[in-house]
């Protein structure tokens, strides 16, 4: 499989995503932005995690290219765990954490694993797919004691952190390789777009397709600038203006 991917955060601050292809899969993590003054026991932050999260599912991927990849994520957050060192807390429900998106070909299937709110999305015979995982869209509340309360719990959302219990939770499928016109990996920086900006999916390939993954990001960068007022969750209020925004874009031949 070939890849085309562009990144770039939302800020001055350390981009938190983080993008893996190969020409047998591709990764794509969203580090989970840490309040102001947040506890989490680490010494350790996002951009940190999602880069070893990334190299320990890499070597699970390559180590294991028809192990289910919820063992696969299993794996890597499990020896993600060890790069803390004995100096983090790895207990505490604040811990760095990030979503996860990976594709992997095998054989003549395409399998799929998404995990909190970064998306997947392709396209065959049958139409248009979006895999996303939704359960932070009915947290609740959105507050920090809320979020540990239920982060890594049943009830609440699941994410990547320091259980690899978390895994089993994952959404996950296969689709037949063969099938395929368009696949797509990104971050919520990236689903935005469609989110709040009311563009479509077949939008956002077509963007990517006509130049390349970077004018993806700059069609966000444009609506967040231009359309500020649209970046609300019903419910939630206002985000944030700017994400780190990152997607991997599949092209042919598959």
């Amino acid at each position: 499989m070939d890849f085309a991917f562009a990144t770039a955060p939302g800020s001055d601050r350390p981009n938190e995503d983080h993008v893996v292809t190969t020409a047998d899969y591709a990764i794509v993590l969203d580090g989970v932005t840490e309040l102001p003054d947040l506890d989490t026991g680490c010494v350790h932050g996002p951009a940190w995690l999602v880069r070893e999260l990334g190299d320990c599912l890499a070597r699970a991927l390559t180590a294991g290219p028809t192990v289910s990849l919820e063992l696969i994520l299993a794996t890597a957050i499990e020896e993600a765990r060890g790069c803390h060192a004995g100096r983090c807390d790895l207990s505490n429900p604040h811990s760095p954490s990030s979503t996860v998106a990976i594709v992997r070909a095998r054989g003549e299937q395409v399998d799929y694993l998404v995990l909190c709110d970064s998306s997947v999305v392709f396209e065959n015979g049958n139409g248009l797919t979006v895999v996303r995982d939704d359960r932070t869209d009915t947290l609740p509340a959105y507050d920090r004691h809320t979020v540990g309360r239920l982060r890594n719990r049943p009830g609440g959302f699941w994410v990547a952190s320091t259980d690899p219990a978390a895994a089993a939770e994952a959404v996950t499928g296969s689709v037949a390789r063969a099938g395929l016109r368009r696949l797509l990996l990104c971050t919520d920086g990236i689903s935005r777009l469609t989110e709040f900006f009311q563009l479509g999916w077949t939008d956002v390939f077509e963007i990517a397709e006509r130049s390349g993954p970077r004018a993806v990001i700059d069609a966000v960068r444009r609506y967040e600038t231009e359309r500020p007022d649209l970046l609300a969750r019903v419910g939630r209020g206002p985000v944030k203006r700017h994400d780190d925004a990152t997607l991997a874009v599949l092209r042919g031949p598959f």
